[in-house]
């Protein structure tokens, strides 16, 4: 199985059961929120998500390849968990590079959603 099979199972499972053989022990992570180095750090924020976000569903509607270059397009959907279980959305996207090994070594995630509004989100009162 290629890389890109892969990673579209791993996104339709999101944020179970990932495969973290196809990252670099020493991947580099970044999004608006978080920046750091090591598969460990990353299954543990994966954790996280898992643990404490609700419904959590990624919804993917592109990905390619170009060499050593993927690009993804999704969105990310949970209910927080507020009493109230709000509905959280993220679009965006991730961009992937591959080392001489073929396991990804940079994974930068960017969201067309400011993360104030990310927040906001938890108290809109009608979208849950």
């Amino acid at each position: 199985m290629n890389i890109i099979e892969i990673l579209k199972e791993d996104y339709q499972r999101f944020p179970k059961n990932q495969t973290y053989s196809i990252y670099a022990a020493n991947v580099y992570f970044q999004d608006p929120l978080n920046k750091f180095t090591g598969v460990e750090r990353y299954k543990k924020m994966i954790n996280f998500i898992q643990t404490w976000f609700i419904n959590c569903k990624m919804d993917v509607h592109d990905i390619k390849q170009d060499g050593n270059n993927i690009k993804t397009e999704w969105t990310l959907n949970w209910n927080s968990p507020l009493p109230w279980k709000p509905k959280i959305s993220i679009s965006g996207w991730s961009e992937l590079s591959l080392d001489t090994d073929n396991l990804i070594c940079s994974h930068i995630d960017y969201w067309h959603t400011p993360p104030l509004d990310v927040v906001k989100q938890n108290f809109n009162f009608n979208n849950s």
